[in-house]
């Protein structure tokens, strides 16, 4: 590897850095006759820099030459910073060498976009089709895919790829014209509807012909600046949620504001970046996919802002004593589940263990269950009262406010400072 290419890369590699919708894979590709790398459902193998960002993948941008200049971005035209722009062969030829040096296992490509969205979108597809075609390369692959680029081109690279993202970055249409007028959710929203049509009709064509090549298999991702505007949290999960109703949509993402460009008087002066914010927004994300959540219950018009003391499920407890306690060993899988200290392994290995015996507090202990948060929730055979009832709100969340916890550990991602419930 020459000096000029490793220039490149340290360049292109450090502007990539801010763009944390890249972190999981979902798809699998066989490695086919000669070809070189496969891709599992499992996922990739990641690994975290010490701000939480993923970078498990060859993360870079075939170029940070960018003609928009949007407020919140290293990259913007008027930035005075170090420029550089890899060739399609050149971005695949790297690539397919930190393979072979066993550096990575897939490759996340994004661009700044210059002379215009289809330019970029053609020079960004090239380096996939080298790598599919050429190298044989049948690893994960992911493509930020360009607003404003073409139907025909979003097409091309959705069979070439495993996932595409459109980041939205600034979840209100307001918000985004003042902090990048060169931009509008029209163009953001096109491609993601376009990916969404496309991906649908691909898994028709798949049924009636299995030689049908796949469509983004993976599905489609996006990503959300948080700080950078004044958007609520209510705000926010509303269009997550809307989001979340497209079965192409995978992941939303939340990027803590980054204060790269501290003279634009359009931004927030902030000093930290906002870290527990955009950990309770994706402990919220979680409950709404898989904890049967809704908006209105973790974020309303009384408490339109996330708890940034406790997480967003024992909140919810607090507000809602109504609701408990929950019996272990007779309420339903659902009730069970909202109780804080319960994932929803632990809640699956609860329903199946009482079928058997009458459940203890030794025995949730050893299934998993975080009982010094769910005690204060719960009753099961040798319990003598319920905890609650002689436990105001106050001292439950002194008691348990910033509690390293185990409770389904390993969903929790891309960010280190996501704990359990």
């Amino acid at each position: 590897m020459n000096e000029k290419i490793i220039n490149k890369l340290e360049i292109l590699a450090e502007s990539a850095k801010y763009d944390v919708s890249c972190s999981s894979s979902g798809a699998t590709r066989r490695n086919k006759n000669k070809g070189i790398g496969s891709a599992s459902k499992s996922g990739i193998c990641h690994t975290f820099t010490a701000d939480g960002r993923c970078v498990s993948l060859l993360k870079i941008m075939l170029t940070n030459y960018c003609m928009f200049d949007c407020a919140y971005c290293i990259n913007r035209q008027s930035n005075d910073i170090p420029r550089a722009g890899f060739t399609p062969r050149e971005l695949a030829d790297l690539t397919i060498e930190f393979y072979r040096r066993n550096y990575i296992e897939g490759l996340f490509i994004s661009s700044g976009i210059v002379r215009s969205p289809d330019h970029t979108m053609e020079r960004m597809i090239r380096v996939v089709k080298i790598l599919r075609t050429e190298h044989h390369f049948n690893g994960y692959i992911h493509m930020k895919a360009i607003p404003g680029a073409s139907d025909e081109l979003i097409n091309q690279a959705g069979l070439l790829v495993d996932r595409m993202s459109v980041n939205l970055e600034i979840p209100t249409e307001e918000n985004l014209k003042l902090l990048a007028p060169d931009k509008d959710h029209k163009s953001i929203y096109q491609p993601m509807r376009q990916i969404h049509q496309n991906l649908l009709e691909n898994i028709e064509d798949r049924k009636k012909f299995k030689s049908t090549p796949k469509f983004v298999p993976a599905g489609q991702s996006t990503q959300m600046i948080i700080g950078a505007t004044d958007e609520s949290d209510k705000q926010i999960l509303q269009l997550t949620a809307k989001l979340y109703k497209r079965p192409s949509m995978k992941r939303v993402y939340y990027s803590g504001f980054v204060p790269v460009n501290g003279y634009d008087k359009r931004l927030p002066v902030v000093q930290d970046v906002p870290r527990v914010r955009e950990n309770r927004l994706y402990q919220a994300d979680w409950l709404l996919r898989f904890y049967d959540f809704n908006v209105d219950e973790i974020v309303n018009d009384r408490y339109p802002d996330l708890d940034l003391t406790v997480d967003p499920k024992l909140s919810w407890a607090i507000r809602n004593p109504q609701f408990f306690p929950v019996d272990i060993n007779r309420d339903s899988y659902q009730k069970i589940l909202r109780v804080p200290g319960i994932g929803v392994k632990s809640a699956k290995l609860i329903v199946m263990a009482r079928r058997h015996r009458q459940l203890t507090f030794e025995a949730l202990k050893r299934i998993g269950v975080v009982l010094k948060r769910a005690q204060f929730f719960i009753i099961c055979h040798d319990m003598k009262k319920f905890k609650i009832l002689d436990s105001s709100a106050e001292y439950i969340k002194l008691s348990l406010q910033d509690t390293p916890l185990l409770e389904d550990k390993a969903i929790y991602q891309p960010q280190q400072l996501v704990m359990g419930w």
